[in-house]
């Protein structure tokens, strides 16, 4: 099991969770944040410090949003597990079904 970032982190990004993350295994794309299921070690140090109650227990993510456990994995399989997301910095890329959300405000 591991956490996940769910819908309310697109377009807002605020970043808290990375600064709390003790391994890591969260990771920045375009337009939201993603958790590396392999990397994350369930600590829970991320879910608190989320100003917008993105983030969740893979077990309790709402109904609503339970296509983003999928999301956040699908994300990994092109640059995998690389051992940190400090390592890699920012991408330009989302999940498509993240590209395809209306762009916040719009």
């Amino acid at each position: 099991m591991t956490y996940i970032i769910a819908e309310p982190c697109v377009d807002v990004k605020d970043k808290s969770c990375i600064e709390e993350c003790p391994v890591d295994c969260i990771y920045e794309g375009n337009r939201m944040l993603y958790i590396q299921p392999d990397e994350c070690v369930d600590c829970g140090a991320c879910e608190p410090v989320c100003p917008v109650e993105a983030i969740y227990y893979e077990d309790d993510v709402p109904a609503d949003w339970k296509q983003y456990s999928e999301i956040n994995s699908a994300f990994f399989q092109t640059i995998g597990s690389p051992g940190g997301a400090s390592k890699v910095g920012a991408s330009d890329s989302d999940h498509p079904l993240v590209v395809a959300l209306p762009k916040a405000g719009a």
